[in-house]
């Protein structure tokens, strides 16, 4: 082989070297170029994951804000409901205690009731029941009757001492040690407290359930 040949041969096989170092190189730049692109979708994706995560997170902060508010009306305006019902069944039974006690067929028979209920529940067996002055002079020509009828197994004497009261008995044992307080007013107060208790009672299942949702 001349020298001409030589160089011949030398300068295809320098051209194939390059070529082939072209192609690598163009396809670890290709692939290089690929992998950058996938990072940045991946970098741009994890970024907007973050984003929305956040936005849930900002969301469901606004939501529970929005939620402990809405309870705290409701549980104010069931407050206010149980208040207004309590004083509007309190409103209208003085007049109708007024109107009861203006009865006698209706009112002596319910005071005689009161008079075992009271006498009853107080274990001493000496009692003196106070009353009004209307009552008073209702009760007193027949009295003893009047008290045997209702509690024939104690001894109770009604006091000449009236008392300011609408309607009903103050009870008191002989030795002063125990009050039963039987008036209108007195169970009035008893009613408010019981309605009271009785109006959460139904009242409490509804804040429950809106609490719940």
């Amino acid at each position: 082989m001349n020298e001409a040949d030589q160089i011949g041969g030398l300068e295809a096989a320098l051209t194939e070297r390059a070529n082939k170092l072209a192609a690598e190189y163009l396809e670890y730049a290709r692939q290089t170029h690929e992998q950058i692109l996938a990072d940045g979708k991946m970098r741009l994706h994890l970024e907007e994951e973050r984003e929305v995560l956040a936005a849930k997170a900002h969301a469901e902060r606004i939501y529970q804000q929005q939620v402990q508010a809405a309870e705290l009306q409701l549980h104010a305006e069931l407050d206010r409901l149980r208040i207004q019902l309590v004083q509007s069944v309190l409103d209208r039974l003085p007049e109708r205690l007024a109107q009861l006690a203006a009865d006698e067929q209706r009112y002596l028979p319910l005071l005689r009731v009161w008079l075992r209920e009271a006498a009853q529940a107080m274990e001493r067996d000496e009692l003196v029941v106070q009353v009004n002055r209307r009552d008073w002079q209702r009760l007193q020509a027949g009295w003893d009757d009047f008290a045997r009828q209702a509690v024939p197994d104690k001894k109770v004497r009604l006091s000449a001492e009236t008392i300011e009261c609408s309607g009903g008995m103050l009870l008191v044992s002989a030795d002063n040690d125990i009050r039963f307080d039987n008036t209108f007013e007195g169970r009035l107060e008893r009613m408010s407290e019981t309605m009271q208790t009785t109006i959460n009672e139904r009242l409490g299942p509804v804040a429950q359930e809106a609490h719940g949702r």
